[in-house]
């Protein structure tokens, strides 16, 4: 194990002893947690960040959106809005957040909403809209006021839950032990050409319970480069040079894809969901080609001094097995 913040160590204990009380409050009864008769997706993690929910929520939305009507419930992490609030594609990323709205943008039939009231959000979406069938909670497996009927729990590869410390030293915000109440476990950003060994070691990292399942899934890049209304051949971009600039939790995997394709670039890193300052927005606006995620994108995009060096490299899940086995989980629990 390596721990993220070392020198937080002393403190390790007090964090932890903080987080277990809750979840016994919870698992006690002492503290209720709210149940509904209609299914509720809970997509989220036992650590801070970096897990891939956004992609996997999205892949969900993908496959799923054609046959149920559904609607996704998020915090908006960093919009200056408050309270209940239902997207629509004309709001910026500082009023809704940006992964949000990066959901709205590519699933514009989806009900999209904000709340960092997960009660009061999966009520007044209801209300707005009794005919939703199922509602996809995005970070929310912390939230023990709302349980979802199927938990599923994201673990990146290169940083397992079960190799991690609590905060402040490490990276999770719960105790290992929360990991059990999850239906499904996700190991997410691994390699595609992982092996069944490999798999079979993590499996038993993880120490499963009898009624969890498992799945492993790794980063497909697109094979191009979109900006606003167009999009380029990625194979035809990467000969000129740019700026990668990120504000995610952990841009290691797209630095190694592009190093791989041999791409000449520069690195601006920002802290995940950063929202740019104005001397920064100036700063990337003399630069003259940018590529970020999207994510990032949605952040970016109104600027209009950064029109025309603006791009994103789109993403999204890819199963390295099981895939049919995952979705038809899914389908038994929406349709069962």
């Amino acid at each position: 194990m390596k721990l993220s913040r070392p020198w937080l160590l002393i403190f390790v204990p007090f964090y932890y002893l903080g987080s277990l009380f809750v979840k016994k409050m919870y698992d006690w009864g002492f503290w209720k947690s709210i149940s509904y008769d209609f299914p509720v997706i809970t997509v989220g993690n036992i650590s801070v960040g970096g897990t891939g929910k956004s992609p996997f929520v999205a892949y969900l939305l993908k496959q799923f959106q054609e046959k149920y009507k559904l609607a996704t419930l998020s915090r908006g992490y960093g919009r200056v809005t408050k309270g209940f609030q239902i997207l629509e594609l004309e709001n910026s990323a500082i009023e809704v957040g940006d992964e949000p709205l990066q959901f709205k943008q590519n699933f514009p039939k989806v009900t999209i909403a904000v709340d960092g009231d997960r009660r009061n959000g999966i009520r007044q979406l209801k209300e707005i809209d009794p005919n939703i069938e199922a509602i996809i909670l995005d970070d929310a497996f912390q939230h023990r006021k709302v349980k979802g009927g199927l938990q599923i729990v994201l673990t990146p590869y290169y940083k397992l839950y079960s190799d991690d410390y609590s905060l402040p030293a490490g990276d999770l915000r719960e105790p290992k032990s929360a990991a059990n109440r999850a239906d499904i476990l996700v190991v997410t950003k691994c390699p595609l050409d992982l092996s069944a060994e490999k798999q079979g070691e993590i499996k038993k990292k993880l120490k499963l319970k009898p009624n969890q399942q498992l799945f492993f899934v790794g980063i497909k890049y697109a094979e191009t480069i979109n900006d606003i209304d167009s999009e380029i051949e990625l194979s035809a971009f990467l000969h000129r040079s740019f700026t990668l600039v990120t504000g995610i939790a952990n841009p290691t995997p797209l630095i190694n894809f592009l190093k791989e394709k041999e791409a000449q670039f520069n690195h601006k890193k920002f802290k995940d969901h950063h929202n740019f300052t104005v001397e920064e927005l100036d700063q990337l606006a003399s630069m003259d080609c940018i590529l970020t995620t999207e994510k990032d994108f949605m952040r970016l995009k109104s600027e209009a001094k950064l029109k025309d060096k603006l791009f994103y490299l789109p993403i999204e899940i890819s199963f390295i097995d099981q895939e049919a086995k995952f979705l038809n989980a899914i389908e038994q629990f929406l349709c069962p």
